[in-house]
């Protein structure tokens, strides 16, 4: 509900029962995060809003809807305090119909893999549609695009100057994913969109993955007041006994909750009030398996956190560090009225939600119909590049036939990307993948049509013993990642991709494997989460038949050109040196025949 003098009048009214509430939620039990308490107390709600918490029979007129919550608890909407939802493949609208059963009413996110490949005009579109669905997205305008050292190509450059303008809108609540690079090493930018901060009062979120240290007191002096990368419970303790508070993040992929819990159930449980939840990345297939925010509170409780904690983790916690706490996060008068109907704090098992004062899921399903608006150009999935040939996916090296020495980036784990020195066969003045040491090519190619770059490399750790894999949904730049074996296979699913509007393509011996279309951006998709999950699986079934034995391949491959976590990562630009903050050559030694 839009904020007016007319219409604040009226939820005074409402608060002091003047006139009945629109619906009230009777014979539950109030899970209070605010006091740790839990007590019996009805809600009573008007519009969107809770106006009053305990006994509400003098807000009960005879239009008002009566939601019975025998037998329940009464547990705020939970809040992923850092959300790159594109990873899922699916759209706004089809995030939404994933999470908010699972109990997941707000979002905190930068929206920025649509701003990579559409700009500001696309992030309005994305505004629009956040509109019709029932999950409150909290934007933090990105530090600067594109996040990467050195700079690679995306279709829209975020500036110190675009700072000034964005942060004045009012969907802004702060400044998203500063990486820690760029505040040590002064990027201007980034500066500037954190000085923007500064005279408008908003938060500035941070990135800073194995930060401690002087890194991390330099970086802290930038203005940073929160982090959702740490790798062990010791960096989470660092951080926070220098003030910031941490996010503990559970990914599809990066499964960090049981280490970074035990700041908590080992070294300090007064940290828990500063800790709360992310998901960061995560896919359809594992949501509808698992769940969402739940299953992460469910997992803390299974570590040893009292229940009490762990649902504050997941609500009042992540809205306090996010300076959203007077709108969300708990069930108060005043606060936008997202409840959920669970079956006790221990279990933590989502029955119902009530999201912006509406009923909208029952029993893990939506009960109310969501409707993907219409897509515009600006949104289109074209990809700007024109079709390649085998031998763009040749390396080729200044002499004949012999050996090369390369530095392949060997994958350990979903982000980091560690040295392998490997040595390769030259013919014919090309250096040839080997299956049987585990060593692919990749390449990135910008498909804005900025520039035309594109990027070679080697790889391991995928395995792969045939074939191709390729995506236009890699985060963050989202250029097209394509890794094989065969430079033939490569060529065919980069072309796949460019002929057909993007998405994710496996190729082998010549032939589309299979494909998974993303028509909005080249990122995600309005399909159903049910289809998206299926076809994920399938696409993994088809990664495993070419040899892979990642548990998430085509995941593992988009974040190759993530360069913010040492040691090696892959852009449009080239081979990164994480460390170093620049390009390196793959090839360490050539010795001809």
């Amino acid at each position: 509900m839009e904020k007016t003098i007319e219409n604040l009048k009226t939820l005074v009214r409402a608060g002091k029962g003047e006139i009945p509430a629109h619906r009230v939620v009777l014979g539950g039990t109030l899970i209070n995060v605010m006091t740790s308490e839990v007590y019996p107390a009805d809600v009573a709600i008007y519009g969107d809003t809770i106006v009053a918490v305990g006994d509400v029979s003098m807000h009960i007129g005879p239009e008002t809807e009566k939601i019975d919550a025998t037998g329940k608890y009464l547990a705020p909407g939970l809040i992923d305090g850092h959300i790159h939802s594109e990873c899922s493949k699916l759209s706004i609208t089809g995030y939404a119909k994933a999470v908010v059963p699972c109990g997941t009413t707000s979002m905190v996110s930068g929206l920025d893999e649509y701003i990579s490949v559409s700009g500001l005009e696309g992030l309005r579109e994305v505004f629009e549609e956040i509109k019709g669905v029932p999950l409150k997205v909290f934007w933090g305008a990105p530090y600067r695009t594109p996040y990467t050292v050195p700079q690679s190509t995306v279709a829209f450059n975020f500036t110190k100057e675009v700072h000034a303008e964005v942060q004045q809108w009012p969907e802004c609540f702060g400044v998203w994913e500063t990486v820690r690079e760029f505040v040590t090493e002064g990027d201007d930018d980034t500066l500037g969109a954190i000085l923007q901060a500064d005279k408008n009062r908003l938060p500035v979120f941070g990135c800073a993955p194995m930060a401690q240290g002087k890194q991390l007191d330099g970086y802290l002096c930038g203005g940073i007041r929160l982090d959702h990368e740490s790798y062990t419970h010791e960096e989470v303790v660092e951080k926070m006994r220098k003030g910031m508070h941490m996010l503990i993040r559970e990914s599809s992929v990066t499964h960090f909750l049981a280490e970074n819990i035990r700041a908590v159930t080992e070294v300090n449980p007064y940290l828990a009030r500063r800790v709360s939840f992310c998901t960061d990345d995560v896919t359809a297939s594992d949501v509808l398996s698992k769940g969402h925010l739940d299953n992460v509170v469910r997992l803390a409780i299974a570590a040893g956190v009292e229940p009490m904690a762990a649902i504050q983790m997941g609500t009042i916690n992540s809205a306090e560090a996010y300076r959203i706490d007077h709108m969300v996060g708990s069930i108060s008068p005043g606060r936008i009225a997202d409840i959920l109907l669970v079956d006790s704090p221990e279990s933590f098992r989502v029955q119902a939600v009530i999201s912006d004062g509406e009923l909208v899921a029952r029993d893990k399903k939506m009960i109310r119909q969501l409707t993907p608006p219409p897509r515009s150009a600006v949104l289109s999935s074209e990809l700007k590049r024109t079709l390649t040939r085998p031998e763009d996916f040749h390396y080729r090296v200044g002499i004949q036939k012999g050996k090369a020495k390369v530095l392949s980036m060997d994958v350990k784990g979903p982000f980091v990307r560690q040295r392998r020195d490997v040595e390769l066969r030259v013919e014919n003045g090309v250096v040839l993948p080997d299956i049987d040491q585990d060593v692919a090519m990749v390449s990135v190619l910008e498909r804005f049509g900025r520039n035309g770059n594109q990027s070679l490399a080697f790889c391991s750790g995928w395995h792969l013993k045939k074939g191709a894999m390729a995506s236009s949904c890699a985060p963050d730049d989202n250029d097209i990642v394509v890794m094989g074996v065969d430079a033939a296979d490569m060529s065919l699913a980069v072309n796949h991709l460019i002929q057909n509007g993007g998405g994710q393509v496996l190729v082998a011996d010549g032939k589309i494997i299979d494909f998974l279309p993303l028509p909005v951006g080249g990122i995600v998709s309005d399909e159903e989460p049910e289809v998206i999950a299926r076809r994920e699986t399938e696409l993994n079934k088809a990664a495993n038949a070419l040899g892979c034995d990642l548990p998430e391949p085509l995941m593992y491959m988009f974040f190759l050109p993530i360069t913010s976590i040492p040691d090696y990562a892959i852009t449009d630009v080239g081979p990164v040196d994480v460390q170093a903050l620049d390009t390196f050559d793959p090839i360490l030694e050539l010795v001809e025949d």
